[in-house]
């Protein structure tokens, strides 16, 4: 019975950034394990690795089939899981020093896939031999005993009787030269048959190996062309990180993080919001639970009854274990962020550590900030964490918990992503009164904004997110913010819809990256019927900001079944004949024209 895997599950963040998991089995040992990497070779690793142990100790198991020997194999057993055990325990108990010793730097090289074309190349064919020539039968012997006559005396003496008996053998020698020649055609016509049958087969063999090779170098090219744009994004990933983008800042510290080898019992789940003003990272990690932590410490083999005995840890030491646990991850985090960041970008790191437990009290699961701490570059690095007390240091930097962590009492963090907002107001359906008769570009423009909020709810539905409607202004601020829980890829969001007929200036999306950063929110949508001009796509590269167009949008609304039309010639018609009728300039028109 070996190590049985599922299927490798790949998930990505906003930014693209993977995470491969794969479930692991030994139904014989009754064992069961998540395993997750940042790529695929270290999921490979890794999965080979859990293959080896388990698959070891089944062995050592299924060897020991008489009494005696399944004695034995349970005292190993014991003996096993209590190193392993043991082994948990003390890794958790030295999760800073584990940390604090390699570079989490990223290697930007080893962050490039390389990994040769896994397919070999096509082997050539074995093509048939040449037929041999078929053998021919001897052909009749004129000379032969059975083609002579034999002539008695009165042949001899009548001429007649003698003509009649050499007649008669040559007659038989003709008819059996006759069949010969007979064979020996029939014989040249299957040779010439087998030839060409033996020529049909290699050119067919000959066709599928140039076929084959033909489908393997596309493959092969294809396989190469995906490293190459690979490498490309890793060296943009880079250039962008240099320079200090947001983005690319979170991205380098995901991958960080994500690189970071903790037991699996450790969640690594992780929000994270750049002021890049300021260099201030957001960082809501989420902490294990107290019923995520082992509580084995040891097993033994009790003979008497040919069992198992598990030994716990006491309340008090799984507390305590508990509580180191956290500050040491928080310490370890936060050291990794800092020390990995080349480009100083993150002048201070602010991390709300996040759980999700049982409430005893209600039986339902209650997600709480238990802990937040904030501290500057220059003052972390000063410290010495290969000496210090976990919870006195995040005490001495000022950190904000409980004294008993384990007792799961809500804080209120320094730091947080506010969802609450007054300028939030009721919204109200829209789609449902287009068609395709509908012109977007000339619809009430608050009905558009409300618009905008319905489809933006319909995308972010199915991962648990809202989207809210801010208070109509007209003034070009915000009108929707969405919250995508996502703990890799969400957060605020903020969306501004622009009903234009015009095409959108760089101003407008100047604004949006400004309401992005005041608002603290870590992406901007803007979202017109009309399109963007080459220097606003130009502005928003880079940033975190996304430009939709008209079409779009129109896209976007028929992927959730509303049908409409943009017409922005009888949208400017539109504003044209308002214009003439009450002298009134439309924010859009005001706003073109005063640029």
């Amino acid at each position: 019975m070996e190590t049985r895997f599922g299927d490798v599950i790949v998930t990505h963040s906003a930014r693209g950034i993977p995470t491969y998991r794969v479930e692991a089995f030994h139904d014989g040992l009754h064992r069961y394990s998540v395993i997750r990497a940042g790529d695929r070779n270290t999921l490979q690793n890794k999965s080979s690795a859990q293959a080896l142990q388990w698959n070891s100790t089944w062995k050592r198991l299924s060897a020991a089939e008489q009494y005696a020997r399944l004695r034995e194999s349970r005292k190993e057993t014991a003996l096993e899981r209590t190193t392993q055990a043991q082994g948990l325990l003390e890794t958790l108990r030295n999760i800073l020093l584990a940390g604090i010793e390699p570079d989490p730097t990223l290697d930007w090289e080893q962050l490039k896939i390389r990994t040769p074309f896994p397919t070999n190349a096509p082997t050539k064919p074995s093509f048939l031999s040449e037929p041999l020539p078929r053998e021919v039968p001897p052909a009749p012997d004129r000379s032969a005993l059975e083609y002579q006559v034999k002539l008695s005396l009165l042949d001899r003496l009548i001429a007649s009787r003698k003509e009649i008996k050499l007649a008669e053998a040559e007659s038989r020698f003709n008819a059996d030269m006759r069949t010969w020649r007979g064979v020996c055609e029939a014989i040249s016509e299957k040779q010439r048959a087998d030839l060409d049958a033996n020529r049909v087969k290699n050119a067919g063999l000959q066709e599928e190996y140039v076929r084959a090779v033909h489908e393997w170098e596309q493959g092969k090219f294809a396989y190469y062309e995906e490293q190459a744009q690979q490498h490309a994004a890793m060296d943009e990933l880079h250039q962008r990180y240099e320079s200090k983008s947001p983005g690319a800042v979170i991205e380098y510290c995901e991958r960080v993080l994500s690189n970071s080898d903790y037991p699996d019992c450790i969640p690594r789940e992780f929000d994270f919001d750049l002021n890049q003003e300021t260099g201030v990272l957001l960082v809501d990690c989420k902490l294990p639970a107290p019923e995520d932590l082992p509580r084995l410490a040891e097993v033994k083999y009790v003979k008497t009854t040919d069992t198992l005995s598990e030994k716990l840890l006491s309340d008090a030491q799984s507390t305590r274990l508990y509580d180191d646990v956290l500050y040491q991850i928080t310490l370890r985090t936060i050291h990794e962020l800092f020390q990995s960041d080349s480009a100083k970008a993150i002048s201070a790191v602010v991390l709300n550590g996040v759980i999700t437990s049982t409430d005893k009290s209600t039986g339902n699961k209650a997600t709480a900030c238990i802990l937040s701490v904030q501290v500057s570059r220059d003052v972390f690095l000063a410290i010495n964490l290969a000496k210090v007390d976990p919870k006195a240091c995040f005490r001495q930097l000022k950190g904000v918990g409980s004294s008993k962590l384990h007792s799961i009492t809500p804080i209120a963090p320094i730091v947080e992503m506010r969802r609450d907002d007054k300028r939030f107001v009721p919204s109200y359906e829209v789609a449902e009164r287009l068609s395709e008769g509908s012109n977007l570009a000339t619809m009430d423009w608050e009905d558009f904004e409300h618009l905008i909020r319905e489809i933006f709810q319909k995308e972010f539905s199915s991962s648990g997110g809202e989207v809210k409607v801010t208070q109509a202004s007209r003034d070009g601020g915000v009108d929707a913010i969405a919250f995508d829980p996502d703990p890799i890829r969400g957060g605020k969001i903020v969306i501004q819809a622009k009903r234009y007929s015009y095409t959108v200036g760089v101003s407008a999306v100047r604004d949006l990256y400004g309401t992005v950063m005041n608002e603290g929110a870590s992406k901007g949508i803007l979202v017109t019927t009309s399109d963007y001009g080459p220097d606003a796509y130009e502005f928003a590269n880079g940033k975190p900001l996304t430009l939709l167009s008209g079409s779009n949008l129109l896209h976007l609304l028929g992927r959730h079944g509303v049908s409409a039309h943009i017409n922005l010639t009888e949208a400017r018609q539109a504003a044209r004949e308002r214009f003439v009728r009450g002298g009134e300039q439309s924010q859009e028109r005001r706003e073109i024209e005063g640029t």
